[in-house]
């Protein structure tokens, strides 16, 4: 595969993201019967791909629903029972866009992209006969995707209240995204007071970065700081990205963050086994929490919640092949969430409520994150030229666990070495940059990074 990443087909517009790549990859998925949704975030590009994209589609025999800008988890909302396909570069610079598909709320799994791939670089592509060229229509999907989520929260955090959030005080930075035509009115609806910021849809994102970090929110961190708010939230650009900061402006980590909503998941759910789904670079807080809850963890490789969902669903079963009591009550990656009793998308909008909820529910931030076991962590990236990559990483297979004493060793999606004091650390290659990516946990993680960082540049000196 060469177009598919971790999350879709993603790069420079009239590089690799273009309006003939967009009306291949309509005609790689369409065929006749298939019906399909198509939505784009607010960049100055969307438009014309989302248009080639429907040509590609129409030709190809399937029918298509245009529903114009949203969020990334509304088209996937609105997906379900049909396929679906978000124009989107998420949290990418603004001259980038991309390509992502969907079949009943949920991403194209690996095989699936694998025949789009195939049907995009085959020297020939059949369109379907004249008189067998798909319908288009316009649609709309925000008010009813909004009340969804609202009724969600209301059931699932609320007790049936109504208002849940009466007496919370909430900030939202949308970051100039199409998180601003969802979260702040789910919010209201539940009856919070919400100040939204940088809250008209801009493709240029001339607010910030599309990429909420801490960096890139330094004004939205004073902003808190200075007024009288429980909590802030924020986006990326296509809102399937979100990130807490206390009302003091600090922003929370994300895998503090996974491991407050995992908990919660796990303590009331009903189910015998329940399960979180998350990454290879995800925090041992989360294996923590999740095991004081009562439930467990399973690790999948990044990009693939959904695949590691069917997975364990898949394998719940006993011996005589009757249903096992397993249910995957939460799945997620550092940012962005799975609520698998909504739907089997990533959704930041739910996300911005669930935690409002919490929030509200718990008093602060501070009262929220009080249970989890927070250690220093660090991200590193590690300059590798791509064809040193794969010797690199061989290499480090055997020198990596034989640099340090006893630790246990999983190499199922990258290297993770786990500690006996609970201590880890993950060393995969980068699938879009020339990095290789070290990430680490422990009390003293600097010795840790610095440890660990010598031999991967070793190996990557020596790869040939």
């Amino acid at each position: 595969m060469t177009r598919f990443g971790t999350a879709g087909i993603r790069g420079p517009v009239g590089e690799t993201v273009t309006p003939s790549l967009a009306l291949a990859v309509g005609q790689a998925a369409g065929e006749p019967g298939l019906e399909f949704v198509i939505g784009r975030d607010g960049r100055e590009t969307g438009d014309a791909l989302a248009s080639a994209l429907e040509a590609g589609l129409l030709s190809a025999g399937a029918a298509v629903e245009r529903i114009g800008t949203v969020p990334t988890p509304g088209l996937a909302f609105a997906s379900r029972g049909r396929h679906g396909v978000m124009i989107t570069a998420s949290h990418n610079p603004p001259a980038d866009n991309g390509i992502k598909l969907f079949v009943d709320g949920v991403e194209y799994d690996r095989a699936a992209e694998e025949a789009i791939e195939a049907g995009v670089t085959g020297e020939t592509k059949q369109t379907a006969p004249w008189d067998e060229w798909g319908t288009n229509r316009q649609g709309s999907v925000l008010g009813t995707y909004r009340s969804a989520v609202a009724d969600y929260i209301r059931t699932q955090f609320g007790d049936g209240d109504d208002q849940p959030l009466a007496d919370c005080s909430v900030a939202v930075d949308c970051g100039s995204g199409v998180g601003a035509l969802a979260t702040p009115q789910v919010l209201e609806r539940l009856g919070a007071d919400v100040v939204a910021i940088n809250a008209s849809v801009d493709g240029h994102f001339p607010a910030r970065p599309s990429k909420p970090t801490p960096e890139t929110l330094t004004e939205f961190s004073a902003f808190l700081e200075d007024g009288s708010f429980d909590l802030g939230l924020a986006h990326d650009g296509d809102a399937d990205r979100i990130v807490l900061l206390d009302s003091e402006g600090a922003v929370v980590h994300e895998d503090t963050v996974l491991a407050i909503v995992a908990g919660e998941y796990v303590a009331h759910s009903e189910a015998a086994d329940p399960v979180v789904v998350t990454t290879p670079n995800a925090s041992a807080r989360i294996d923590a929490h999740v095991r004081d809850a009562g439930g467990r963890v399973e690790r999948v490789r990044l990009g693939a919640l959904h695949e590691g969902i069917a997975r364990v669903e898949s394998a719940a079963t006993d011996v005589d092949g009757a249903d096992a009591d397993t249910d995957v009550v939460f799945a997620a990656e550092p940012w962005k969430h799975i609520h698998t009793a909504f739907g089997g998308w990533i959704d930041g909008v739910t996300s911005a409520a669930v935690l409002a909820t919490l929030t509200a529910r718990a008093g602060s931030v501070d009262a929220l994150r009080e249970p989890i076991a927070e250690r220093p962590y660090r991200k590193v990236s590690i300059t590798c030229p791509d064809e040193s990559k794969a010797p690199a990483m061989k290499s480090l297979e055997d020198a990596l666990p034989a640099a340090f004493d006893g630790p246990t060793v999983d190499t199922a999606y990258g290297i993770r070495l786990e500690f006996e004091d609970a201590a880890w650390l993950l060393v995969r290659p980068s699938g879009t940059e020339p990095y290789v990516r070290l990430y680490a946990e422990s009390d003293d993680v600097d010795a840790l990074v610095a440890e660990a960082t010598a031999v991967i540049e070793t190996a990557i000196a020596d790869a040939p």
